[in-house]
């Protein structure tokens, strides 16, 4: 039997990027969500929650295609005194994130949830990652944040981009600090039955030139 189709409920380029990286090859579904509206008590729980929501909203628009097709739907948020910190709004949040941030360290948090087509089979977790902060002076700050680069993703950094310098070290997954933890990604795929070799394979498949 060959492998389902994969599909990505997320407009993220980094979270496309991983999984390309790691030799798979994702059709891109954005949901939609409007995350305001998704709440829960932990901010664990709270990204669970979004990437629930997202596959889902993915899902029900595709239950009228019979094909075999895996759903992804992931979440992050920065978790540090007890709040979850997704993109800033603007420059200013942008600064005062990194000046809450600088010399210390959050959780990385990623919610997981798959949908496999059709049927509804689903499975959800959330995988977390530790993460220290360089001690940024306010000139460091306001130049990193001067790229535009912290506004564009969760916790206002990135590992694998121009904010890779300022992360002295992690513990935990890096995939899951990206934005989707490939391990983890793995183990939920494989308790829906799907095998990572063969979706590898047939993303090779697909992009073959013969």
């Amino acid at each position: 039997m060959s492998a389902p189709r994969l599909v990505l409920a997320s407009a993220s380029p980094a979270r496309l990027a991983t999984l390309r990286s790691a030799g798979l090859a994702p059709e891109v579904d954005v949901s939609g969500v409007d995350e305001d509206t998704i709440h829960a008590d932990t901010v664990p729980a709270l990204v669970a929650a979004l990437a629930r929501a997202k596959a889902e909203a993915v899902a029900t628009r595709r239950t009228s295609d019979p094909s075999d097709q895996v759903i992804i739907g992931c979440d992050s948020l920065l978790e540090l005194d007890g709040i979850g910190f997704g993109k800033p709004t603007d420059a200013d949040e942008a600064v005062r994130r990194w000046q809450l941030m600088r010399g210390r360290s959050g959780m990385l948090h990623t919610g997981h949830h798959l949908v496999r087509l059709p049927g509804g089979e689903s499975r959800t977790t959330t995988a977390s990652t530790r993460v220290h902060f360089a001690n940024l002076d306010d000139a460091e700050i306001a130049a990193y944040v001067g790229t535009g680069e912290p506004l564009l993703v969760a916790g206002a950094f990135t590992i694998d981009g121009l904010g890779g310098s300022y992360v002295e070290r992690i513990e935990g997954d890096h995939h899951n600090v990206v934005g989707i933890s490939l391990p983890l990604l793995r183990r939920l795929l494989a308790d829906l039955g799907v095998s990572w070799t063969e979706l590898r394979n047939r993303a090779g498949a697909a992009t073959s030139t013969f």
